[in-house]
């Protein structure tokens, strides 16, 4: 799921003008929303695949290509955000949902 695309734009008052109207501050950032279930056959599997996506969350973020299951790809998208949904299905095999975040920023980190 894409985010919001187009200009940021806010009031001239909220930027301390006393006049009316409205000024643009440039292209709001691209963010993709991925969101899917990580799955494995025991616990300790689905730790080492939790373990694995904390590990690409890195500090300053790296852009890389982001390529969807229909083969459409954004280049230059930073993995910002992953958040686990609130419990662990416990079945035939273990699954998380999750939620993850790719941001393409205006400017390079």
């Amino acid at each position: 799921m894409m985010s919001k695309r187009g200009q940021l734009v806010v009031s001239s008052f909220a930027l301390g003008g006393g006049d009316a109207g409205s000024v643009w501050l440039g292209l709001v950032e691209t963010d993709i929303t991925v969101r899917g279930r990580l799955q494995a056959t025991t616990e300790a599997a689905l730790w080492v695949l939790r373990d694995a996506v904390l590990e690409e969350l890195i500090d300053p973020p790296a852009a890389g290509t982001l390529v969807d299951l229909n083969g459409r790809s954004w280049s230059t998208m930073s993995f910002v955000s992953y958040v686990e949904g609130d419990r662990t299905d416990r079945g035939r095999v273990r699954s998380v949902a999750y939620t993850a975040i790719f941001r393409k920023f205006n400017t390079p980190p």
